[in-house]
């Protein structure tokens, strides 16, 4: 059963994650790439069927931040995504760090959870061009907090589903959320595929 399937997928990715925030950032970074790679290439809910391998940038222990998280007047916003799908979050506060600011936005369907996606200077060029995702934790991807700060670790940016198979609808990086930096951490397009 395909819900059974996405439950499970959805159990390890959480479990993947607690044990992140419980490792050394580098230690943590090498589980998650492993796990990752079994699910990509075993699960049933692989977003990329066929999997070869997944492309990272190396580890860099400077892209690791712990950001202010600043209130934000609020705001609902509905962020486009892939195949004309439209999805409704409320921007609720911003994270700023030594790279600029992203704003945090709150899934208003049932339940809840933080979305962090963001667009930088590699997208289209050596990541997916409508932008990666760090945070969202409706799915587990949590990188947790630290001394009262959000942790933002860039080496676990990862592209969303729909960048692999077009089956997926997924919101996109909206204008808010786009740096002028380049960041070269986490999950890149390797040179068989197109951005």
């Amino acid at each position: 059963m395909n819900e059974l399937d996405l439950l499970d997928w959805k159990r390890r990715v959480f479990d993947l994650y607690a044990e992140v925030r419980a490792s050394e950032p580098r230690a943590g970074w090498g589980r998650w790439r492993d796990v990752r790679a079994e699910l990509f290439r075993d699960h049933p809910q692989s977003p990329s069927p066929g999997y070869e391998s997944l492309a990272y940038y190396d580890y860099d222990p400077a892209l690791r931040f712990l950001a202010h998280v600043e209130p934000a007047e609020e705001r609902t916003i509905e962020i486009a995504g892939s195949a004309g799908s439209v999805t409704r979050f409320r921007r609720f506060a911003t994270a700023r760090f030594p790279l600029g600011h992203l704003e945090l936005y709150w899934l208003d369907a049932y339940g809840g959870g933080i979305f962090l996606p963001f667009a930088d200077a590699t997208s289209g060029r050596e990541t997916y061009g409508a932008g990666r995702y760090l945070l969202d934790t409706v799915k587990g991807a949590d990188l947790g907090a630290a001394a009262g700060r959000l942790v933002l670790d860039f080496n676990f940016a990862y592209n969303p589903s729909c960048s692999y198979d077009d089956g997926w609808a997924c919101p996109l990086a909206p204008p808010g959320n786009r740096l002028e930096a380049a960041i070269r951490a986490g999950e890149r397009y390797d040179s068989g595929r197109t951005p």
